[in-house]
């Protein structure tokens, strides 16, 4: 379609100075969008519509008698359209029609000598169009290629990354559970209190290897209702009184996703840097904002903002794309906040 400005406008110059001008003007209407659908046909790669090719030689030619030479231009449309559909089908037979689509014009009557010269431009003009669209085309099956390549190589580097995972961790963690279990018969005999310790540390490695199962798989694990009964748990029972407040239900996946991401990390942050005696969460849903707070006493001095692990950055920019932000706050009387605003509607 990049040659089309060039042939119309003569065109309609011409017919604005014939006895055809409404005539002409809606037949050439007809064959602009019948180009158009090829084009747009060719650029999809649904194959060559022959049906598309000769309604555009009807609309080409057919003309000729009664509106003469200014209809002359238009040959370059459908040269450009047999220089495509040759292509398409690697005929030589249609490439030749393409290219004496021109000089057949000098065998009709109604074309002047003055116009004589559109038999060989007009097939020049459906050269550059063939080009222009061949190119596009290629662009486009470049940028499927490289798309495919990407894919290719995300999931070649997914299974590498399952595989270490499986082979590396998961071994180990198999041999942690086995080592617990061990301990545990050894314990129970002599310790009651240490042999509830040692089932609760034993339960903890069973979840931890089935989590990294779950990653190495892709699958999400744990709902966030199930983390929140955890964290409640895992806070007493190292002697943290947890005080909980929920009310929101039916978030969206994602949403859910990053709380409880952040879930985890705001009480690992209350165990690593902290003494805590008390903790507070809350997930509360506040019309289009979902809010999780972690509260607790008992920071250390020496824990900074500036010293975000890797954990913060990493939930900072989860929560980004969701277009969500995290806070986390040292308040007065040596106390702490942790907490993520996230919108509803995702």
């Amino acid at each position: 379609m990049a040659g089309t400005p060039a042939l119309t406008v003569p065109v309609q110059r011409e017919l604005a100075t014939s006895g055809y001008v409404c005539a002409g003007s809606a037949v050439l209407f007809i064959l602009l969008a019948v180009h158009a659908r090829f084009v747009l046909r060719m650029l999809a790669r649904e194959g060559v519509g022959w049906g598309l090719v000769a309604v555009q030689a009807g609309v080409t030619y057919l003309p000729l008698p009664f509106v003469g030479a200014a209809w002359t231009p238009v040959v370059g449309l459908l040269s450009g359209v047999l220089l495509l559909a040759a292509h398409e089908v690697r005929s030589f037979t249609v490439a030749a029609l393409a290219v004496a689509c021109g000089p057949v014009l000098l065998a009709a009557p109604s074309v002047a000598l003055t116009h004589a010269g559109w038999a060989v431009t007009a097939p020049l003009l459906g050269l550059v169009e063939y080009s222009l669209v061949s190119l596009a085309a290629q662009a486009d099956r470049l940028s499927a290629t490289r798309s495919d390549v990407i894919h290719r190589a995300v999931v070649q580097e997914r299974r590498r990354f399952t595989r270490d995972l499986h082979d590396l961790v998961g071994h180990r963690l198999t041999v942690l559970v086995l080592k617990a279990h061990l301990i545990q018969r050894l314990v129970r005999e002599r310790d009651e209190k240490a042999g509830q310790e040692v089932d609760e540390t034993l339960a903890l490695l069973r979840v931890l290897a089935a989590d990294v199962r779950a990653v190495a798989h892709g699958e999400q694990r744990s709902s966030l209702e199930t983390e929140l009964n955890s964290a409640r748990a895992l806070l007493e029972s190292v002697g943290i009184r947890c005080q909980m407040r929920v009310s929101c239900r039916d978030l969206p996946r994602e949403v859910a996703e990053a709380l409880t991401h952040g879930l985890r990390e705001g009480v690992t942050n209350v165990l690593r840097h902290a003494t805590a005696r008390e903790c507070t969460i809350q997930l509360l849903d506040r019309e289009r904002l979902v809010s999780l707070s972690i509260s607790n006493d008992g920071v250390l001095q020496q824990y900074r903002l500036r010293d975000r692990g890797q954990g913060l950055i990493n939930l900072t920019e989860r929560v980004a794309v969701l277009g969500g932000r995290l806070q986390a706050t040292a308040l007065h009387g040596e106390r702490f906040l942790f907490a993520l605003h996230i919108p509803r509607n995702q």
